[in-house]
């Protein structure tokens, strides 16, 4: 693949004091096929001068507004303007920017959850669809090069026809009342207005949910759902559990919660077949056990030679040097740029390459919301998909 230059990234959202942000610039920049070159850091022009300011860019690259930039960039000349943005805002400022930024020939990565509404997502597919945009959501955990192990372990059929899948996402950060302070997280992801329908299931929920789908290979048909709001005064949930119906008649378990205090982002899957299972932990990424039924456990570890090709490409150090979340981010934004590389060259990406979250994941995680949301609420329970 001939990569004649960086690949210029713009930015809506993300000012000093958003954390998602800097993991964005962050894991854009780790493997040097990105440069940040513009940005609408934040709905206050002054912030984001002041951002762009400390970011070293141009000032008359740091924008007011979202519509200044994609209107201001598309003027410029092709060697000088973003080829993409990365959309980095609260939920409920999502659909916008990235639907003005495809009809003006910009290509999109965008946070999670796709957008704000199921609807938004379906109609955002079909501006994808119409206008021929790259698109990339960061459902970061698919990045994990132990994660991509276990997809083609259980892909290639090694623990047999799968039965059973336990997928689990505890944190305890909001098991007080944050959003009554000026903690900027808490606020909005427990509004409604920013947030969504849904709090929890919402925020960390959906990860749980694309970790299965995209593990397994198999879609969820069917959920019963619990939420719960447990801290007095909240307005979303903050505490979930999910049963699941799965293809192939494959069952599961999904719990998030976001009140059990003292745990921090223990993200965590196991897969049962007929020959054996599969257990990996966020807490220990590089790791992935491999169980039997006759024969003792197997361990992986990331950056041996014996994993596949996708788990390989998301190595970047020799085994026993861990790797993280922000490399697992990173990887997402590499095989990203490598796409759209060959995009832009008129050449076929390797397959290792397209191995990122696109609309019709991010689809599936807003159904998922709203009908986790609806089964919680109806006395029937089994809600389809």
């Amino acid at each position: 693949m001939a990569i004649a230059r960086k690949l210029r990234m713009g930015m809506v959202g993300g000012s000093l004091d958003a954390f998602i942000g800097a993991v964005h610039r962050m894991a854009a920049w780790l493997d040097g096929e990105i440069e940040l070159v513009c940005g609408a850091f934040s709905s206050s022009a002054e912030k984001s001068k002041a951002t762009g300011a400390a970011l070293r860019l141009p000032a008359i690259r740091s924008y007011a507004s979202y519509e200044e930039m994609i209107r201001t960039e598309k003027e410029l000349p092709a060697d000088q303007r973003m080829d993409f943005i990365a959309i980095v805002t609260p939920n409920h400022m999502h659909f916008g920017p990235a639907k003005l930024a495809m009809e003006n020939g910009f290509h999109v990565v965008l946070d999670k959850p796709v957008t704000f509404t199921y609807a938004e997502a379906v109609e955002l597919k079909q501006v994808i669809e119409k206008t021929g945009a790259l698109f990339c959501l960061t459902h970061t955990y698919t990045g994990y090069p132990m994660i991509k192990e276990a997809r083609q372990l259980l892909a290639a059929g090694k623990i047999g026809k799968l039965r059973k899948v336990y997928v689990e996402y505890p944190q305890g950060w909001l098991t007080e009342f944050r959003e009554g302070s000026n903690y900027k997280q808490a606020a909005w992801r427990t509004d409604p207005k920013r947030s969504g329908i849904s709090g929890c299931m919402g925020d960390i929920g959906t990860h749980a949910f694309n970790m299965a789908e995209y593990v397994t290979g198999l879609k969820v048909e069917a959920i019963c759902a619990d939420l719960q709001i447990t801290v007095p005064g909240r307005l979303l949930d903050d505490d979930g559990s999910v049963l699941l119906r799965m293809e192939n008649g494959v069952t599961g378990n999904l719990f998030a919660t976001q009140v059990a205090a003292g745990e921090e982002n223990n993200l965590k899957i196991r897969v049962y077949g007929e020959k054996g299972g599969i257990e990996w932990k966020q807490e220990d990424a590089n790791t992935l056990l491999v169980k039997w039924l006759h024969e003792p456990t197997q361990v992986y570890r990331a950056g041996s030679p014996y994993l596949s090709s996708f788990a390989q490409l998301g190595t970047r150090t020799p085994p026993g040097h861990p790797e993280g979340y922000l490399e697992a981010f990173a990887n997402i934004y590499r095989n990203f740029a490598f796409t759209l590389q060959c995009r832009l060259n008129e050449t076929e990406p390797k397959q290792e390459w397209l191995d990122f979250p696109g609309i019709d994941a991010g689809i599936r995680g807003m159904l998922f919301i709203e009908k986790v949301v609806e089964s919680s609420q109806s006395e029937l329970k089994w809600t389809t998909l």
